[in-house]
């Protein structure tokens, strides 16, 4: 019985012990966060009017034709070239008219005699300038005894036979104007400005034998190698002159 006794005493002794044991300071409550305000929305704007489009009123004057697409005027019709009388096919520019660029001034024979040049070909150039410069001067008779040298020196100077026909034409020696021309011809194909100057020589003996249509076609001939070539035109002007019934 006391041996009971004592054991209840002692357990009764160590319930406190084995109790949790409280802290020395009572931890403060958490703080708590106070929520942002919510932003405040704004008050929403006023609808702007409504604008009203009113229909236009119907236009009278507008009819259902004037909607439809109009047709394209036809285009102007090309300027034909004036004809002479009695000629073939060879048209003659009209006064105005679009020509191709000139060609560039090539009848300087001094400026052919360049270092590769022989001495028998610069020697016919010379002379065939000074037979040139003769002509220019009203002196035919002295040039064509001076031309005449240039092909014994170089039989292959295509500018001495065009000077030497030049100076046949002075002397009113129209055919053998023309065959020394012909030669010229042969032996200038790569040079459209003499060839234009042959074509304007033969249009003039043409003209001077009254050969009208052949002398027309020599002269559209040279424009057409070079529009700048002065005899050719101002020869068809002198047809034009000569044949007043083609303005009519």
């Amino acid at each position: 019985m006391n041996y009971s006794v004592g054991v209840a005493l002692a357990v009764l002794l160590m319930l406190p012990a084995c109790a949790p044991q409280r802290p020395y300071r009572v931890p403060a409550p958490p703080a708590r966060s106070t929520p942002a305000p919510s932003p405040v929305p704004p008050p929403p704007s006023a609808p702007p009017p409504e604008t009203i489009v009113k229909p236009l009123p119907p236009d009278p004057k507008i009819r259902e034709q004037d909607l439809k697409p109009k047709p394209l005027p036809p285009d102007p019709p090309a300027k034909e070239t004036a004809r002479q009388p009695g000629s073939g096919a060879t048209p003659i520019p009209e006064s105005g008219a679009l020509l191709p660029t000139p060609l560039p001034d090539d009848s300087s024979l001094l400026a052919k005699i360049t270092p590769g040049v022989t001495p028998q070909r610069a020697a016919s150039l010379r002379l065939t300038d000074e037979g040139s410069k003769l002509l220019d001067a009203g002196e035919p008779a002295k040039a064509l005894t001076r031309l005449e040298r240039t092909i014994v020196i170089d039989a292959t100077n295509p500018y001495g036979y065009f000077y030497l026909a030049k100076a046949q034409h002075r002397l009113g020696h129209y055919q053998e104007s023309l065959n020394f021309l012909g030669v010229a011809e042969s032996r200038l194909s790569g040079e459209p400005f003499w060839l234009s100057e042959v074509h304007a020589l033969r249009g003039e003996n043409y003209r001077a034998q009254g050969q009208l249509q052949r002398a027309e076609a020599s002269y559209a001939e040279a424009l057409r190698l070079n529009s700048g070539n002065r005899t050719a035109a101002d020869g068809l002007n002198r047809l034009q002159l000569e044949t007043p019934s083609a303005n009519r």
